[in-house]
């Protein structure tokens, strides 16, 4: 994106990528149909050391102007859920519009091609694995530490400190969140299980799925939860967030001959009714029980409140939480203060977004802004 807006102002551009192919991780986000941005995109969604510092870029790069973009393509898309747009079929499509319009700006992508350095003088120079380079600017936009079997490693810090930018603390985000200890085995018999929930932390609060996992929980609302979440922290989790406090007692009096059992399987999944049922309550029918019990149980269900030992780590962590101090960069044109010509974009900057193409939104923007700069 970076390179599509350098090179219609002009400049000549080269694209480093040591991939063997472009757009790896586009290629698999949204389960291959590349969910590339977001209607509802708005900076309070995005988790910055300044929360400030993502309006100028969002606000001069829009969701609509790539939405413009992908329509020129002729890309089918469709909105799924909170204003989530896909694409109608492969993430390819996202891929080949963009070196496409690469290719119109006479930008030159090299593939396969590991930097080894980068100093500078007068210009900078950057030194690969086949040649040399000399540039007036140079944009750090490798993107963060998820997912290294994709490639991804940390060359947009290590070169960063390198000129003096400072990192906040990283860590994996939008990541599965693990059990241990009686949590675990309480929980891992209901593997693959999903519900929809309301998962809190603070005032902080997401409704979308859940799902257990063989080492603890998963599904979109975890993913949006864990990056606020901190080691040692609780959970908070809805578990029937359509049922309000009393229902077990309504059902009493509406069905006295039912057994609680039934009851709480017609609200979640019969595995779950299973394992969160007492074993006092789970003979009988609802009348045998007394109201105070019910009331209690309601109340366990619609604060389960659990805390992770931890995360599933960078491997599955779908974004890299923190990054270049944005207090080191302008928001204008994500150009460093101390060091003219050099850029950071992306992930690699510490602005991070909600699950649901929020994360895409920002390396557009942040890229086209450093674009119309460099």
């Amino acid at each position: 994106m970076c390179a599509i807006a350098a090179g219609r102002r002009g400049r000549r551009v080269l694209v480093l990528d040591h991939a063997d192919r472009a757009g790896a991780k586009i290629l698999i986000s949204g389960g291959g149909r590349c969910n590339f941005t977001n209607l509802q995109c708005a900076p309070d969604r995005f988790i910055s050391g300044n929360p400030h510092f993502c309006k100028s870029a969002l606000s001069r790069y829009t969701a609509r102007d790539f939405l413009a973009l992908v329509e020129k393509h002729r890309i089918p898309w469709h909105e799924k859920t909170l204003g989530q747009l896909f694409c109608d079929g492969s993430a390819r499509a996202i891929v080949a519009m963009l070196l496409a319009e690469c290719e119109a700006a006479n930008v030159v992508v090299r593939l396969n091609t590991q930097v080894r350095d980068v100093s500078k003088s007068d210009r900078f120079h950057v030194r690969t694995d086949q040649s040399d380079i000399a540039a007036e600017s140079v944009v750090l936009a490798t993107g963060g530490l998820s997912i290294p079997k994709m490639g991804a490693t940390g060359l947009s810090h290590d070169l960063a400190r390198r000129f003096g930018l400072r990192l906040t603390d990283i860590r994996p985000g939008l990541v599965p969140l693990t059990f241990g200890g009686e949590d675990l085995s309480r929980t891992e018999f209901l593997s693959g299980v999903s519900q929809t929930v309301v998962v809190g932390i603070g005032k902080r609060r997401f409704r979308e799925a859940m799902l257990f996992t063989h080492r603890g929980l998963s599904g979109p609302a975890i993913l949006q939860i864990s990056s606020y979440w901190q080691a040692g922290q609780g959970i908070v989790l809805d578990l029937l967030p359509d049922q309000d406090g009393d229902f077990l007692r309504q059902r009493k009096r509406e069905r006295p001959k039912a057994g609680l059992r039934g009851i709480l399987s017609d609200a979640m999944p019969q595995r779950m009714a299973d394992v969160f049922l007492p074993p006092a309550l789970a003979r009988g029918t609802l009348s045998d029980a007394p109201d105070r019990a019910l009331l209690d149980l309601a109340a366990g269900l619609k604060a389960w409140t659990v805390t992770p030992a931890g995360t599933e780590g960078y491997a599955k962590a779908e974004v890299t939480l923190g990054g270049v101090d944005t207090a080191d960069l302008s928001s204008r044109t994500l150009q460093a203060n101390a060091v003219p010509g050099l850029f950071v974009i992306g992930e690699a900057v510490d602005v991070t977004g909600w699950l649901g193409g929020y994360n895409f939104q920002w390396a557009w923007a942040s890229g086209w802004c450093a674009g119309e700069a460099a």
